[in-house]
């Protein structure tokens, strides 16, 4: 695979009204996630540490990157079985448990024309593109009010306040099988992307997120004001940042694999 050259920051914080932090995050270059888990203690928190593990767990054994759309599903199937299983385990103590949660993926992948963003998503999690300054929202959130607005029943500024605005209808975590939108974008298509929980989308307005993205040169200060600025908007839900810029085309492949995963620990928003 071609090498890219990637910068990148990531930030989160548990907010002013959850009592736990359900988000998790994974920054293993060049495998990007946010997940953000639904269902309380020992529910949320674990759906969307075990997605953190497992594709922590493609980003250290590696996949074809020609075939990035395989090993997404894949990775999102076992993360589907063991949130399966688990869920299975503790309803035997209490049957009203459940747990469930988003994902969002940017991963490097190549074909003939070269190397690109496969970028996935479940649920109302988001990821941006931002170049030259505009904004631009890639994934298409799964949730009730998206599909009154794409029946043209409510506009975009109702849905912000409307009643069922965090219902969402594809998750980890609820039987039927797994349904990840896929988009593919080529390097030069973006400068910066931005994956991020509802925590940061559904407090701050697509112009102010811009203005942070853009007021900030490096991904690290840009994740740290993005959650930031959610918490001190209302912070009502967790607030999750991944930024990654494009920097380059790393001419020489001199890519050590083991220095990489050494500290894969400190890498991951939950630890596995």
């Amino acid at each position: 695979m071609t090498a890219v050259d990637l910068h990148h920051g990531a930030a989160t914080d548990i907010g002013r009204v959850r009592k736990i932090n359900e988000d998790s995050f994974l920054v293993a270059p060049p495998v990007f996630v946010v997940a953000d888990g639904m269902g309380g203690h020992s529910g949320g928190d674990v759906a969307s540490r075990i997605v953190v593990q497992e594709f922590a767990r493609l980003a250290e054994t590696g996949y074809d990157p020609r075939r990035g759309e395989h090993h997404v599903s894949d990775t999102l199937a076992r993360s589907q079985a063991r949130l399966l299983a688990y869920g299975e385990a503790q309803r035997d103590v209490d049957p009203r448990w459940h747990a469930g949660t988003t994902a969002v993926i940017a991963i490097i992948v190549e074909d003939d024309e070269g190397p690109g963003w496969l970028l996935t998503n479940l649920g109302d999690s988001r990821i941006y593109g931002h170049t030259a300054g505009v904004l631009r929202q890639v994934s298409v959130d799964h949730s009730v009010v998206q599909e009154l607005v794409d029946a043209g029943h409510i506009t975009p500024e109702e849905a912000t306040t409307h009643p069922e605005r965090h219902v969402i209808t594809r998750a980890l975590g609820s039987a039927g099988p797994v349904r990840p939108d896929f988009f593919r974008l080529p390097i030069s298509a973006v400068d910066r992307l931005l994956l991020c929980s509802d925590g940061v989308s559904g407090m701050l307005e697509d112009g102010e997120i811009s203005k942070i993205l853009g007021s900030h040169d490096d991904p690290r200060d840009a994740a740290d004001a993005l959650v930031r600025a959610a918490v001190e908007a209302g912070g009502r839900d967790n607030a999750t940042a991944v930024v990654v810029d494009v920097v380059g085309l790393v001419r020489d492949d001199s890519y050590d694999s083991e220095q990489q995963f050494a500290s894969l620990e400190t890498k991951l928003g939950a630890r596995p």
